[in-house]
Formats: C-alpha cells, structure tokens, sequence
C-alpha cells in the first residue's frame, strides 16, 4: 500500500496531470472516476491506483443486495469495476492501494471517486477520420482555449455521430484533465489529430470532397438553411476572436447562428452543438443515409 506523496509513481501522476509537455514526453494521461475506468480501453491502461477505502467497498460488496434502479445501478458499475481490477492484474496491469488521505492529495477532483488509472495516447491516423466517407462530420477547432468547452464538444459531438476532430496546435491539451472529465468517456473514442498547419487541413478536407463551413458573425446565410447531407466540415474559432480571417477565406461556405436580444455570439461549444446536431437531423430525416 502506498503512504506517502514521496513514492515515485505518484509524482508520475502529479506530473501527468499538471503538465502537458510531461504527457506529451510520457505519451499517458490520467483518467479519474469509475466510469472512466470502465470505458477506457483495457490495452490502454497501463497503471490503476484505488483509494484503501474504496478497496475495501469492493471487498465487502455483496452485489445482489440492491433494493432499488440507483443502488443497482451502482452496484452493477462496483460490480463490473472488481471485475476489471481483476483481469487486469492477471495481465500483468500495476494495480495499487493508496491511503485514502493520500489518494485525495494526488487527484484532480474535488471528490475523487477512489480510482484512477493512466492510460496511453490514442495513436489516431488520417484514415481513422476519413472512414466514414460520404457520412463523414468533422470539426475543425482554431485555438480553442477552454478545457471545458474542448470536452463538452467531444461528448456532444459523439452523440451527433462526429466522425472527428482536427484541432490547431494552439488548441489546448485535449489529455488536460478537465477536457479529459469533460469528456464523460468520448475521449476514448472520437478520433482527433492536431495540425502543425491547420489551413493545409482545410485544404485536405476540401480536396476529399468534404464541404467545409465556416460559421461567422458577418454570414448571410442561417445555418439551418444549408444542406449538410454530403460530407461536411465545420470551422470554428478561439472563444475569444472566432476564426481568423485566413480560415474563414478558406471555407466553401459562411453560416451564422442567427440570435435575437443583446447577444452577439454563442459559446463555442454551444455552436458546436448546434451545428453538428443540425447536421443528425438532415441526416436522420434522409433515408438514404
């Protein structure tokens, strides 16, 4: 069991989670709570660490005791968690108890659940993208600056069927743990590739055939009225100063999000979901697709 911050793994953690050139070195992040342990893929995860108390929770569980939805829920998740600890140290996985106390210390979370595990990079490829073809949805993200916003458009964009992300080198860290928790889990699953030239990505995109979108305060045309039933692109900028002019050059066409009151722009990640969710409805309502 582990008792002290000292202990050299555990500054590994500290490090991953306040660092993004010491995740970039490591090529790991560090995921917190259950259900991000229980949906990160078990080839990935290459250390666990749970709390003494949560420990003894799994030991003393008896999972068929639940009187109600909540507790079954709850026991179902405890359930598959002791399962998972178990296959994992038969493959060899680092799984360690830490003081709780410790544990607290270490995490990220105001309330951490008891468990957290470090998992590797994603090793996405161009091709990983490009596979949905002619139902391919994709974003392109320029500076996008907040931890939150990055994930909660991750988590939409996976229940609008994004089929990925392509995000500038002045985006933040898409394995900071806030982007990572605010991923609720998308992170392990929605493709992205960050672009050292995100205007030759546009170029790339456009070249494939993909319609590329630019969604500006200075449009004419509602984003409603387009037709997004071919593969499509959206452009979208820094929560601060939008898209730069050069990127907005680059789309095939402009949109705008049409508000009525004093406001001037959306959250970016609210347009984010507006557009992608757009997008499923066409898509829905198509039968050919």
């Amino acid at each position: 069991m582990i008792t002290s911050m000292s202990n050299k793994n555990l500054k590994m953690i500290t490090g991953l989670l306040a660092k993004a050139k010491e995740r970039k070195s490591r090529q790991l992040f560090v995921t917190e709570g259950i259900k991000m342990f229980l949906e990160a893929p078990q080839d990935r995860i290459r250390q666990v660490y749970i709390s003494e108390e949560l420990e003894r929770e799994l030991a003393s569980a008896n999972f068929g005791d639940a009187q109600d939805k909540e507790h079954a829920l709850s026991s179902l998740d405890m359930h598959k968690t002791k399962e998972k600890l178990s296959e994992l140290r038969a493959e060899g996985v680092t799984v360690e108890t830490v003081v709780s106390e410790v544990f607290k210390k270490v995490c990220d979370t105001v309330t951490p659940q008891g468990i957290l595990c470090v998992v590797t990079f994603a090793d996405h490829k161009e091709e990983d993208l490009r596979a949905a073809g002619e139902k391919g949805l994709y974003l392109v993200l320029e500076d996008v600056q907040d931890p939150g916003n990055l994930g909660t458009i991750i988590r939409a964009g996976e229940g609008a069927g994004l089929s990925g992300v392509i995000l500038s080198k002045g985006c933040v860290d898409i394995y900071n743990p806030k982007v990572v928790r605010a991923t609720m889990g998308s992170i392990y699953r929605v493709p992205f590739l960050y672009k050292e030239d995100i205007g030759l990505a546009v170029d790339e995109l456009k070249k494939a055939g993909v319609s590329v979108f630019a969604a500006e305060l200075q449009a004419k045309d509602s984003y409603d009225r387009a037709d997004y039933l071919g593969p499509v692109a959206f452009l979208l900028g820094n929560e601060g100063k939008g898209l730069s002019k050069g990127m907005i050059e680059r789309a095939d066409h402009k949109i705008i999000i049409p508000m009525l009151g004093q406001v001037e722009s959306l959250n970016v990640a609210v347009a984010a979901n507006l557009l992608l969710y757009e997008v499923a409805r066409q898509r829905r309502g198509n039968k050919n697709l």
